[in-house]
């Protein structure tokens, strides 16, 4: 029995061995990472300068709604707060 504990501990690296089996790997692994990236970005369908301009200006435009909309319901909550405060 002491013979499997001692041969299951050989057989597992020592902390100190790990992080250096993880430094050595990890500039690897980032240029991996990196090189999946650009590959990714390779497959991506980007869109026209028309198109773009189009959407940014239907965003803009949400954008303007949304802010008036916002707005009014500060505007209208303040006001009954006020008039609620003054009861």
């Amino acid at each position: 029995m002491s013979q499997n504990k001692e041969v299951k501990q050989a057989e597992k690296p020592g902390f100190f061995a790990r992080a250096k089996a993880f430094i050595v790997a990890l500039p690897g692994r980032i240029s991996g990472a990196f090189k999946n990236m650009v590959s990714e970005l390779k497959k991506v369908a980007w869109p026209s300068k028309k198109d773009l301009i189009n959407y940014s200006i239907v965003v803009i435009g949400f954008l303007v709604v949304l802010a008036i909309i916002v707005g009014l319901l500060d505007t209208g909550s303040s006001f009954l707060v006020k008039k609620l405060i003054e009861l």
